[in-house]
């Protein structure tokens, strides 16, 4: 028998998403691979950091510019804050890593050297409480249409 329902559930805060699976070569170096148990985040032990097609982003954080040079290092670092979020990670370990290496990928594609400090110092000041383990809640599922099936 086909379900007559659809389980979903509804996003937030994100505005990008990925077209193509990405690897970024973080070089942190941890006991084992580890990932989100969706797969979207994993990190090898030699530091690749992989984020898999669909994975979605807010982008840039903070009073700033969404530009072109900005994109790449939010993607890596947000994906590094998610596993930090997650518990899979130290933050008090990697988070001022992921710090500096949102700096260096922004200056690799291109920022200026002034804003890429601003960004790397912003991150550092505001960004502890993004990193901070949380406890995972289930997503939850919305049903539809509404009226359980007979």
């Amino acid at each position: 028998m086909v379900e007559p329902r659809i389980c979903y559930r509804e996003l937030r805060k994100y505005k990008y998403q990925l077209m193509i699976e990405y690897t970024h070569p973080t070089h942190l170096r941890i006991d084992e691979d580890t990932g989100t148990g969706d797969d979207y985040v994993r990190v090898s032990k030699s530091g690749d950091l992989r984020l898999k097609k669909s994975y979605a982003w807010d982008g840039p954080s903070g009073p700033t510019v969404d530009t072109k040079n900005f994109m790449r290092g939010s993607l890596v670092h947000d994906g590094l804050y998610q596993l930090m979020r997650d518990g899979l990670l130290d933050d008090k370990t990697y988070r001022k890593d992921a710090d500096a290496i949102l700096r260096d990928i922004c200056r690799e594609d291109g920022m200026s050297a002034i804003r890429a400090s601003y960004v790397y110092w912003s991150v550092r000041i505001a960004g502890g409480y993004a990193a901070k383990p949380r406890p995972r809640q289930p997503p939850a599922c919305i049903w539809a249409p509404s009226a359980p099936p007979t």
